[in-house]
């Protein structure tokens, strides 16, 4: 890549600029970031419906009520299943450590090596250079991933748990209100 590592197994925090109803104050996974552009899953937005309920041919990879994550805003009927793997090679596109994309249409030996997974509907897209005019305009801010970013038992709070974390003047930012306007 030209300018700018790749950003994939990364964290996109949303700035506290960016509105977008999208990405108001969003986590975003990097599963892919290259000159072609760049695809995530936003990791902090639980669907009310449950993986049994939407896609029931996947809920034996999640954990037993499990909700459906909004991956996006891009191709909302796209099923994406995002898993740690006991290894891995196990994967079928690795995005971070041994966490990857799982396909969907599993072969039964593969699920014996899922640890714990998500499945989400829709994903994150950029285009060739959006990412980057983002990042430019400070519209997100950049963390390593860990795994139990991706699979936070309390994903409502990891935005706030996330820039806690960083410290400094993203701790500040954390706690900053839904609207600033209603201080």
């Amino acid at each position: 890549m030209t300018g700018m590592e790749t950003l994939r197994g990364s964290l996109l925090l949303a700035g506290g600029g960016l509105f977008d109803p999208n990405f108001r104050r969003a986590v975003v996974l990097v599963a892919e970031h290259g000159e072609e552009g760049a695809l995530g899953l936003v990791l902090n937005r639980p669907a009310t419906i449950r993986v049994q309920d939407a896609a029931p041919l996947l809920a034996g990879l999640v954990e037993p009520e499990a909700p459906l994550f909004f991956g996006g805003p891009v191709q909302r009927e796209a099923v994406l299943v995002l898993a740690e793997f006991s290894e891995a090679a196990l994967a079928d596109r690795p995005v971070v450590g041994s966490i990857g994309f799982a396909d969907p249409d599993l072969e039964p030996d593969l699920v014996q090596g899922i640890i714990r997974a998500r499945v989400f509907a829709g994903y994150a897209g950029w285009g060739p250079g959006q990412l980057e005019g983002e990042m430019g305009e400070s519209a997100w801010i950049v963390e390593p991933a860990r795994p139990d970013d991706v699979f936070s038992p309390d994903p409502e709070r990891l935005w706030m748990s996330v820039l806690r974390r960083k410290g400094g003047e993203y701790r500040m930012l954390s706690l900053m209100p839904d609207d600033p306007s209603s201080n």
